[in-house]
């Protein structure tokens, strides 16, 4: 399938929970993340289209401001994880103010993974197709 994403997705290090605001229930853990959505680790599936607000916890408080991340996503697919006792939740970010896309940069920045693409020859953001 043909890729859409525009901008470069990041792999997080460090799994921070994240929480839907309404209910307070942990709805997974962040394993994906850009400024236009992320990627969740979850015990359970979401129904696709649905909308959550979502908290996310800041993996190391004393890199940021604030000591969590609300956004309001809508889910964008869900798919089984290769472990099948867990799925992969794909979220899009309703809307990123300055602020929240700031704190998502230097999240990618201290805690990303970096993956050794053989086809590019060195370290690079991960392409993932999820579409």
């Amino acid at each position: 399938m043909r890729e859409r994403r525009q901008i470069d997705r990041k792999y997080l290090a460090v799994y921070s929970r994240v929480f839907d605001r309404v209910t307070a229930k942990v709805l997974g853990y962040l394993a994906d993340l850009s400024q236009n959505g992320t990627m969740l680790i979850s015990d359970d599936p979401l129904p696709e289209g649905e909308y959550y607000k979502l908290r996310f916890d800041l993996p190391d408080p004393p890199l940021f401001s604030v000591d969590h991340l609300d956004m309001d996503a809508r889910v964008a697919w869900c798919r089984p994880d290769v472990d099948p006792a867990f799925y992969n939740i794909g979220f899009e970010f309703k809307e990123v103010n300055e602020e929240e896309a700031s704190i998502i940069v230097d999240m990618v920045e201290a805690y990303q993974f970096n993956f050794y693409h053989p086809e590019k020859g060195s370290s690079s953001d991960a392409d993932v197709d999820q579409s």
